[in-house]
């Protein structure tokens, strides 16, 4: 069992929060949830030890285990990746080579009645105990298993980590902590870089074998199957839900509904006070009721109605311009690099209008199709654009692209052309940003901010193919609705790639998968496609137990 007792933080003459009592047990499975800025982040922090409260503390077993993975880390890149990944047993390895080392020097004394030698044989003893209780397993075998189910290849396992990206390196520390076995894994935002397979195989791993996670995220599919509880953070204070996600917005709403009557009962009962005491006050017969009602008053503590994030991004996709009947024609296409397949033969059409899903594991091609559907690199086969097609695309680094020096302002200005510019404050208060915030530096900006003003930079002209490749990453729950609200009535064509599968649902009708050097066409929903390909991963999963 691991306690939060009496949490406060406040810094600058702020609070953030105060009094935040909650018990994590074996079995809980928690979301954390509230409004950007409430805490969340903070509170999983300090459970991790990363950082300190002002007041109260984290209590928990001498020997538990706690594992935390941040939105933002940094690995060493002098190892490759199963030597990385196998630093998660560094513990048992060092405990393992101390033994070792001890038993030889006890090999060689013979002081046996000197208390060093003594000594010697009570650590041995001790160790021993540790590292015989521990269960005996194949370390190799889980570091390859625990690496596959996240993705990597087994050529992949001897590449130095150097050679991979941000993400790729997340997935590397999130799997040196599911080797650990921990008794609670926090995890912040863990699905931004990992593609569908990998998430329903992180989902399984949460669900069956966890002991207990604490996790903060966007998408809304991910927490609503693996948590059994909601601890909301808000006004500086939690409420404590054992209910998963969706069932907890249900329950909030109730709550805030019953806060707004009793609110309302109370200021009525207020008014009614203060009217009688302004009446009778110096009424001689009155003057115990009037004192009365003034204690009361003066004791009453006063109900508090939950915050709203009321603050809601504004996106609609300008109209745009017909284009031919088919924006991208793909005819046995192959493309390679140093001699590595990425696919061969791959044959795709998507009719204007059409909004098609580009899915499969990273590495298997999506990127270097939309590479090649834009022209930015050589292949052999054919990829065509269409008649009078305007691509705007809008990649998956694309907010660490923006100019670090310059403001939000500076930024979209700098594109901005023709009668635009005289709009642009109003557009950027559309993207929630207003007031001083738009003379922000992009270096301040955080993760959800820096996606909303590359998104302005896509909306600045109009275009008749999207590109979408993980366009959520950073945002939060509210502005992927606007955004598959804004897609939904977009007029002309859509290729998305997204990990997010709560996103996707209902918003794209064919799905292109890119697997084992082939681009496989399925006419069916998104919907259909994760069902099935739900099911099928699931059965692969129980072949590697």
């Amino acid at each position: 069992m691991i306690s939060v007792d009496n949490i406060a933080v406040e810094f600058s003459g702020q609070t953030l929060f105060k009094d935040v009592s909650f018990v994590i047990n074996e079995g809980d499975k928690i979301a954390l949830m509230g409004k950007n800025g409430a805490g969340k982040s903070t509170m999983m922090k300090i459970i991790a030890s990363k950082q300190k409260p002002t007041r109260g503390a984290v209590r928990y077993p001498k020997e538990a285990i706690i594992a935390y993975l941040p939105q933002h880390l940094l690995i060493d890149d002098d190892c490759t990746v199963f030597e990385e990944t196998s630093k998660a047993f560094s513990k048992i390895f060092e405990m393992r080579d101390e033994m070792e080392r001890l038993n030889k020097e006890l090999e060689t004394r013979t002081d046996y009645e000197s208390a060093e030698y003594a000594a010697i044989i009570d650590k041995v003893t001790d160790l021993g105990e540790v590292y015989y209780s521990i269960e005996e397993i194949n370390y190799d075998a889980e570091v390859e298993k625990t690496l596959g189910g996240l993705g990597f290849k087994r050529p992949d396992f001897t590449r130095p980590t150097s050679e991979f990206s941000g993400g790729w390196r997340m997935r590397i520390e999130l799997a040196k902590i599911l080797l650990q076995k921990p008794d609670l894994i926090l995890l912040d935002e863990p699905t931004n870089h990992i593609d569908i397979e990998s998430v329903i195989w992180l989902e399984d791993f949460l669900v069956n074998k966890a002991k207990a996670v604490l996790v903060i995220s966007h998408d809304k599919a991910f927490i609503d199957n693996i948590t059994n509880r909601t601890v909301e953070v808000t006004m500086g204070k939690i409420y404590d839900y054992k209910a998963n996600y969706s069932h907890y917005l249900e329950l909030r709403k109730e709550r805030r509904e019953h806060q707004l009557k009793a609110f309302k009962e109370q200021q009525k009962f207020i008014v009614e006070s203060e009217r009688f005491i302004e009446r009778f006050k110096g009424t001689y017969s009155k003057s115990n009721q009037v004192n009365s009602r003034e204690k009361m008053l003066e004791k009453l503590e006063i109900i508090e109605i939950d915050e709203v994030d009321n603050s809601a991004l504004k996106l609609s996709f300008p109209p745009c311009n017909r284009s031919g009947d088919y924006p991208v024609n793909v005819s046995q296409l192959t493309k390679s690099y140093d001699g590595h397949t990425v696919f061969s033969d791959a044959n795709m059409t998507i009719e204007r209008g059409e909004k098609v899903s580009f899915v499969g594991r990273n590495g298997e091609g999506k990127s270097t199709m939309i590479k090649a559907i834009m022209g930015e690199i050589d292949f052999e086969g054919e990829c065509k654009q269409g008649h009078n097609v305007e691509i705007g695309y809008f990649a998956q680094n694309q907010a660490s692209l923006l100019d670090p020096e310059l403001t939000v302002f500076q930024t979209v200005d700098e594109v901005a052309k023709g009668e635009i510019r005289t709009q642009i404050k109003k557009i950027l208060g559309r993207f929630m940003f207003s007031g001083d915030s738009i003379d922000k530096k992009v270096s301040v900006l955080s993760g959800g901010e820096k996606t909303r003003l590359a998104m302005v930079k896509l909306l600045l002209k109009p275009v008749n193919l999207l590109i979408l490749d993980e366009p959520t990453n950073h945002l939060d729950i509210k502005s992927k609705d606007v955004l598959k609200d804004a897609l939904r009535s977009f007029d002309g064509t859509l290729i998305l790639v997204s990990h997010d599968r709560d996103f996707q649902k209902g918003l794209t009708k064919k799905v292109f998968e890119f697997k084992d050097k082939r681009v496989i066409e399925h006419f069916e929903t998104i919907d259909d496609f994760l069902v099935r390909n739900r099911i099928e991963n699931l059965k692969e999963i129980d072949l590697q137990r």
